[in-house]
């Protein structure tokens, strides 16, 4: 079994029936990484294996910090041997160093992980954030609103994403750009 369908398969099996919800979710984000394809060269299967799993740290099967990258990338390291840079982007994604300092966790993830390189940050950042918790696209604006509206503003997700917003649309905004010097056409944006 190939890296990209040993990552569904275990997304699947960890979030489908325990959060019906946050797997629709996952694979609206895996379906945007395959979109990336003009601009991933190599890494394009990397990424979408990495989009699948980036919420699994959120299945109750595998939780135990209460912070889903943390865990997660934990899981995938210690119980999985995935590789080493999938893990990198599930622990890193979406900002996840600001959301670990307001759970004073952060020390923890930049210790255990380092990050990828930052093109590859980028997309996971834009698939994540230009898709809705049932796998629809949209944009980085209405996905922030929409994580603020569901936790609240002060709320610890609520006041992370809130620090966060300026660096998601800016990621957002250099995935768009990417994908429209490719000369890529038809590539939702």
């Amino acid at each position: 079994m190939d890296l990209t369908e040993r990552a569904y398969s275990l997304a699947e099996s960890l979030l489908s029936e325990p959060l019906p919800r946050r797997w629709a979710h996952s694979l609206g984000v895996a379906e945007r990484a395959r979109s990336l394809g003009p601009i991933l060269d190599g890494d394009a299967s990397l990424m979408e294996a990495a989009a699948v799993l980036h919420d699994i740290g959120y299945s109750p099967r595998i939780a135990s910090t209460g912070f889903h990258p943390l865990d997660g990338a934990r899981f995938l390291r210690d119980q999985e041997g995935i590789d080493e840079r999938v893990v990198r982007l599930v622990a890193h994604h979406s900002c996840a160093l600001l959301e670990a300092e307001e759970r004073g966790l952060r020390e923890e993830l930049e210790t255990e992980f380092a990050l990828e390189r930052p093109a590859l940050v980028d997309a996971l950042v834009f698939c994540d954030m230009t898709t809705t918790p049932d796998g629809r696209s949209t944009s980085s604006r209405d996905r922030v609103a929409e994580i603020v509206g569901r936790y609240g503003p002060d709320t610890i997700v609520g006041r992370f994403i809130q620090r966060a917003a300026p660096e998601i649309h800016a990621a957002v905004q250099r995935v768009e750009d990417r994908l429209r010097g490719s000369g890529a056409v038809g590539q939702p944006m």
